[in-house]
């Protein structure tokens, strides 16, 4: 009987990629394209692979949930090593990687692509809350069928829809689902019957001025209560009671009734980063916001959700963050200095109705960069077909591929779609 030692037994990668969402699995074909298939291997547990965006439309009945996901063997790059595993820990300063299942991987480069980690549990009466009816969250594959439930099921009283007091993905996605609830109460004849809420953590109703004008256009000409400074705190659901608290006003408190409640979980960095050598002080992976690089470990990168990239978390911005990465590393491995510059772009498509988007594209200082030779602070049927048709087709063949990203994504995206 042989017996290998862990030593013999332990695999090793020229690039490691670290989960298989939107930047892991664009980064890991783009990864096959310059150094070959076998050099490269992809570390995720899930064998299923979502395409989040369009949970915003599976939770107002636009779409399905069947078809947001596609089985991970499918979108894995053909040759790549997929490791089904959990990340357990990351020793960068030993070039290996420990999984759950006591497998030791060590790398040359990583590319650390491990998302974000939803916090239910931080809202006292959640996760449980959910098997109670009323009570749904576009933020998990789990939950977002119940919001289409509870939507559905409405009568007459409050409709609340909740923003936490932390640093969310797609943070225009907490107010889409009101502006189609809204949307679908009026196509139902409910609308006279419902008082719809949101109550939002932050001091504002969206951070970029220019479509925070508008929105706050669309609330007033609808009637939708916004209260800014409130975070949920509490979920009694057996009494359909949502309790907040006003950030303004340590201590103060307000019990909601509700006939609907949309739950947007806090959130945080994924805990194999935080408080490990490649985290910064918030726990999130601490790289260059110019070149995507770790900041103390060149070998290292990272993309998307878990960084500490001050833009907001998108499919959009793992994009444009594909291609500077793909830039960079290519300079990297020629013992070059990397010199392209990623800009912060990242995107917002800000669904209104069932048919009319507002397409928000920024910067990292905030200042809208835009695709197209229009004002994209109007809401727009043809917006609301490329968020819900072609996106969708180009998120599957085109960045999950690794041919699609750079500066303006959009851009990019027509160019393809018209190939």
């Amino acid at each position: 009987m042989l017996h290998f030692s862990s030593s013999s037994a332990k695999l090793h990668y020229k690039m490691l990629v670290l989960g298989g969402g939107s930047g892991g699995i664009a980064m890991s074909a783009r990864m096959k394209r310059m150094m070959g298939a076998e050099n490269v291997a992809v570390v995720e547990p899930n064998e299923m692979h979502y395409y989040q965006p369009i949970w915003t439309l599976v939770g107002a009945g636009a779409k399905t949930v069947a078809s947001s996901g596609r089985p991970t063997a499918s979108v894995m790059p053909s040759g790549v090593k997929w490791v089904k595993a959990k990340v357990q820990e990351i020793n960068p300063d030993t070039n290996t990687v420990c999984t759950d299942d006591g497998t030791e991987i060590s790398y040359e480069y990583l590319i650390v692509a491990l998302g974000l980690q939803l916090h239910f549990e931080k809202i006292k009466g959640l996760p449980e809350g959910f098997e109670h009816p009323k009570i749904g969250s576009n933020y998990s594959v789990e939950t977002v069928g119940k919001t289409w439930k509870a939507l559905q099921d409405f009568k007459e009283g409050n409709a609340v829809f909740s923003f936490p007091n932390t640093p969310v993905k797609c943070a225009g996605a907490p107010q889409k689902i009101m502006y189609l609830s809204d949307a679908y109460f009026r196509k139902t004849g409910k609308r006279s019957k419902a008082n719809i809420i949101y109550n939002t953590s932050l001091p504002v109703l969206f951070g970029i001025k220019k479509y925070a004008d508008s929105l706050w256009d669309i609330v007033k000409r609808r009637n939708l209560q916004i209260n800014l400074r409130q975070n949920l705190i509490e979920v009694r659901a057996d009494k359909q009671e949502a309790v907040f608290e006003n950030l303004d006003k340590p201590g103060e408190t307000t019990v909601f009734e509700y006939e609907m409640l949309h739950v947007t979980p806090p959130m945080g960095p994924s805990s194999v980063i935080k408080g490990g050598p490649l985290a910064d002080e918030a726990g999130w992976l601490d790289v260059s916001k110019e070149n995507l690089q770790h900041k103390r470990y060149p070998n290292v990168f990272g993309i998307g959700d878990c960084t500490n990239l001050p833009t907001a978390k998108t499919g959009a911005a793992v994009a444009a963050q594909s291609a500077v990465l793909h830039r960079t590393i290519r300079k990297v491995l020629k013992n070059e200095k990397p010199d392209k510059t990623y800009d912060g772009y990242t995107s917002c498509p800000l669904v209104t109705s069932y048919n009319t988007v507002i397409l928000a594209e920024f910067d990292y200082n905030g200042q809208p960069l835009e695709t197209f030779p229009i004002n994209q602070a109007k809401e727009r049927r043809i917006m609301y077909h490329m968020k819900a048709d072609v996106m969708p087709h180009l998120y599957w063949h085109g960045l999950l591929r690794g041919l699609w990203g750079g500066p303006g994504p959009y851009r990019k995206m027509m160019h393809l779609g018209m190939k």
